[in-house]
Parts: C-alpha cells; sequence; structure tokens
C-alpha cells in the first residue's frame, strides 16, 4: 500500500464521521434517534440489513473459511437456514411489531409476559452484542495494523493492533453518538456498494494474480475438495452440516432477526409491515449471492498463496499458509497485492463495515427496557440525553472486549456466531413461548430461560456440540421447560396471550 491509499482510508474515515455528525441535526427525540421517525425506504432498510449480516467478520472470515484447513463451501448450507428463517420471520413475528407504538423488540415481552422477563431478555441482548461487536471491531483493527505495517515492517504488531482497536473505536463512537439509526442505515447502504466492488475488484485481480488463471484455481480447488457443498451426517459436533445448516440456521435467523434489537430495530424504520418483511426477503437473497463470492474469494486465495506452502503440502496437511489463521489472509492480500487506491479504498470499506455499529441498538435497549423503569415519567429530553451517555459507554465497553480477545486465534466469525448463538436460544425460545403457549405465564417463561441458559452454558463449556445447533436446543429446552412449568402456575391473563400471536392466527 502506498500513501494514495492512507489518503483514500483517513479521508473516508472522516467522511463517515462527519456524515454521522450532520445527521444530528434531526435528532430531536428519541423517535428519531432510533427509528429514523419510521421514514426510512424499504429498500434502504433492505441494504442495510444485508451490510449488518455481512459486515467485518464476514468479509475477512468467510473468505478464510475456504481457504483454511479442510475449508470447503459446506458453509452455505447454514445460509438455507438462514433463507428459510426469514420466511418464518415475515409470517410469524413482523406483524406483532407494528401493533402500537414500538421502539424495542422487548417490549412485546413485557406486553405478554411482563416487566421481568422483558428485563432479562434484554439484558441478554446487551451482554452478547457487546461481546460479538467487540471482536469484529478486533478485526478491523487487524486490518488496520496490517497496513500500517506494510510501510513500517519493523513495527510491532501487538502495539499496532491496540492502537487501531482504539482509534477506530473512538471514531465509531462520535459516528454513532451523533447520527443515530438513520445515519447507520444511510452510510451502511454506501457501504455495501463499497465492499461488493471492492470484493469485486480483489477477485479479478486474483485471477489475473494466479498462473494459470482461473483453470489453475478451479482445479487447485478441486483437488483439494473446496467445492464440497453437502455433509448429510448426523454429527452433532460438527459445525456445517446439511441438518444443523438448514434447522440450526433457520433458528439461528429467527433469533438474530427476529428477536434480536440490532436488526429487528431496522424493521421499525418503515411505516408498515409488508415492507419490513419485503426488505427482510430481499436481503436474503442478496446475502447468499455474496456468501458464494466471498467462500469464491478463499478458494482464490489458497491457490493465490499456495506457492508458498511447504514442499511437502497435501491435503492432509493444509493449513493456514502462511498465516496463524485464516482471518489473516484476506487483509494480507489487499495490503500487499492490490492496486494503491483499490486497496485504500477497500480497506476504507472494511472500516466503514465496524463502524456501522450496534451502539445505538444497545442505547435504545438500555434506555427502553432497563432505564425508564426505573426512571418514569420523565420528558423526552431527558431519554435522549441518557442515550447519548450509553452509547459512548458500550463504545468503551467494545474496545476492552476487542482487546481482551485478541490473542484468540479461532475464526471471528466462529467466535462472534457461537457467542450469539449461546445467549439468542433462551431469548428466541420465550418468544416462541409467548406465541404458540398462550396459556403460559410470566413465572413458567422464566423459569424456562433460566433452565436454557444454565444447560446452553453447560453444552458451551463442557461439549463438543456445534455452536450451529446451540439456539435450537436453546429455545428448545425454553419452549418444553416453560410449557410444563405451566402446569403449576395461573395461566397468563386472557388480554395477555394475543400480544405475540400474528393477527390472523389470533381471530
Amino acid at each position: 500500500m502506498k500513501t494514495l491509499d492512507l489518503i483514500i482510508i483517513f479521508g473516508y474515515l472522516i467522511g463517515i464521521v462527519a456524515f454521522g455528525s450532520w445527521f444530528a441535526r434531526k435528532q430531536q427525540t428519541t423517535r428519531d434517534y432510533f427509528l429514523g421517525d419510521r421514514s426510512v425506504p424499504w429498500w434502504a432498510v433492505a441494504f442495510s440489513i444485508v451490510a449488518t449480516e455481512t459486515s467485518t467478520i464476514t468479509f475477512i472470515s468467510v473468505p478464510g473459511i475456504a481457504f483454511a484447513r479442510g475449508g470447503n463451501f459446506q458453509f452455505l448450507q447454514l445460509v438455507l437456514g438462514y433463507l428459510l428463517g426469514r420466511i418464518v420471520i415475515a409470517f410469524l413475528f413482523i406483524p406483532s411489531y407494528f401493533r402500537g407504538e414500538l421502539l424495542t423488540v422487548y417490549t412485546l415481552l413485557d406486553r405478554r409476559f411482563g416487566s421481568k422477563i422483558k428485563m432479562v431478555a434484554a439484558s441478554l441482548f446487551v451482554i452478547m452484542r457487546n461481546i460479538a461487536d467487540g471482536i469484529r471491531l478486533l478485526l478491523t483493527a487487524i486490518v488496520l495494523a496490517a497496513v500500517y505495517t506494510s510501510f513500517q515492517p519493523a513495527a510491532n504488531a501487538e502495539t499496532i493492533t491496540i492502537a487501531s482497536v482504539v482509534i477506530i473505536g473512538v471514531a465509531m463512537i462520535v459516528f454513532t453518538y451523533y447520527g443515530g439509526m438513520e445515519a447507520v442505515i444511510w452510510v451502511e447502504v454506501v457501504q455495501l456498494g463499497i465492499y461488493i466492488a471492492g470484493a469485486i475488484a480483489a477477485a479479478v485481480i486474483l485471477i489475473n494474480s494466479i498462473e494459470g488463471g482461473l483453470s489453475t484455481a478451479m482445479a487447485n480447488a478441486a483437488q483439494y475438495h473446496k467445492f464440497s457443498l453437502v455433509d448429510f451426517s448426523f454429527d452433532f459436533t460438527k459445525t456445517f452440516t446439511f441438518w444443523a445448516g438448514l434447522l440450526g440456521g433457520c433458528f439461528l435467523t429467527m433469533s438474530t432477526h427476529g428477536t434480536d434489537q440490532y436488526l429487528v430495530q431496522r424493521y421499525l424504520c418503515t411505516d408498515r409491515p409488508k415492507k419490513a418483511a419485503a426488505a427482510l426477503l430481499v436481503s436474503g437473497v442478496i446475502v447468499l449471492v455474496q456468501f458464494i463470492g466471498f467462500l469464491f474469494i478463499g478458494v482464490l486465495l489458497f491457490s493465490f498463496y499456495h506457492p508458498y506452502s511447504d514442499p511437502g503440502y497435501t491435503a492432509a496437511t493444509v493449513t493456514s499458509f502462511p498465516f496463524s489463521g485464516g482471518d489473516r489472509v484476506f487483509p494480507d492480500f489487499i495490503t500487499k497485492h492490490m492496486p494503491s487506491g483499490l486497496s485504500g479504498l477497500v480497506v476504507a470499506a472494511i472500516f466503514a463495515a465496524a463502524m456501522s455499529s450496534s451502539l445505538n441498538s444497545i442505547a435504545a435497549t438500555a434506555v427502553n427496557d432497563l432505564y425508564k423503569p426505573f426512571r418514569a415519567n420523565r420528558d423526552d429530553r431527558h431519554y435522549l440525553k441518557i442515550s447519548h451517555v450509553l452509547t459512548l459507554v458500550w463504545g468503551v465497553v467494545q474496545i476492552a472486549v476487542a482487546l481482551l480477545v485478541r490473542h484468540r486465534n479461532r475464526s471471528a466469525l466462529d467466535q462472534a456466531l457461537s457467542i450469539a448463538s449461546l445467549i439468542n436460544g433462551p431469548v428466541l425460545g420465550v418468544f416462541l413461548v409467548g406465541t404458540f403457549l398462550r396459556r403460559v405465564s410470566e413465572p413458567p417463561a422464566l423459569i424456562g430461560m433460566g433452565v436454557s441458559i444454565i444447560s446452553m452454558l453447560y453444552i458451551f463449556f463442557a461439549t463438543k456440540i456445534a455452536w450451529t445447533w446451540y439456539v435450537f436446543i436453546g429455545s428448545a429446552i425454553t419452549l418444553v421447560v416453560a410449557g410444563l412449568a405451566s402446569l403449576a402456575f395461573t395461566p397468563a391473563p386472557k388480554n395477555r396471550q394475543d400480544e405475540l400471536v400474528p393477527e390472523s392466527a389470533g381471530k
């Protein structure tokens, strides 16, 4: 990388922060700050969902999956579940989001069960999202460190990574603090176009850089089974199988896109359920195409770096040569082998992906679901001020998480999704309880969540069950335990039983 790349990168960072600050003039109420006054077009929401779902972690980790040891296209089995989950959400959950004035999805739990279960679910979201996005921040810092060391090879990579985490984290905080949710969505629309163009450019350059071009890359991929797509085994310890992908991916998407404020908040920026459903379903098609593209880039990277492997390289000894982990291969190519100017633009897009953060969603949840119950009847300006303060606080927390996990060699995508899956299962489970077990009141629902959380912690630390099954198992435990526990409690009041039921089913 050259000086031109640094100019593009820092110019883009400054531009993004300025863009977010420009939106500050529109943030007069909490409705403006969290929902963009519900006036955002559905297609912008669709692009925002895609950009959120395929951000820095996807840009870096998914190519690493196809590149690394035994890597192949079996990750796409999970994407099939993603598509199925979207269809379920569109019919099961989205109609409920537009009943009355809703700022966070956890308000539905308050209406259906009561404030206690809402606060538990909201707290789990805050914890999970800060950890997952701290990991995403670290990945972006790895790219910035790679950029700097390409200029200064003698620089200490550890020190540069730490400094990068802080710099990017501060920029993320400033942008989100001033811009609110509407600024986040529009920046994600721009970001999506930039990193898709960058990924296509990287693929073209890779093909032209491989001796023998595309035919050689395809031959290498076939030799090492990179295009293996389906695994019908029933091995619960394997991350990517057909059954784990279809069932696990479906339930994972139902949780992340149906009960997680980070994505549900985007639907709420539209003004009607049909627009929200259209945004969600269209985003699924785009995501599928994107994942195929990023995995293919991993295959091209595999062939590009093949000459640097050990002479005894065989299918049995495939490693992420010459890197300590697959997450580092694409940043290396971007910073060292892409043309000046283009590499700077791609790195800038990666930074933008990190700064389209969850801080606004976490602040919305913390204020509306965790703060308001103890500070009720304050004016809206007070809550807006607290929202800004909490945006700052959670930004600092994510920086701390990034610094704490920087020595982990495990794939960042794997880390982030496993953490999300661990906690989202119990939360999705209680939404399903509210939808299908209308007799269940708050106490048995809390018991179901509690047993599920304890069970998932045991599974996470004491078993080898793959994370792709976590949400399915966690939600099933919540559903079964809550149903059984309800036999010992008074049924939920009639005025609460229909709160999570689709309108057609409730009639």
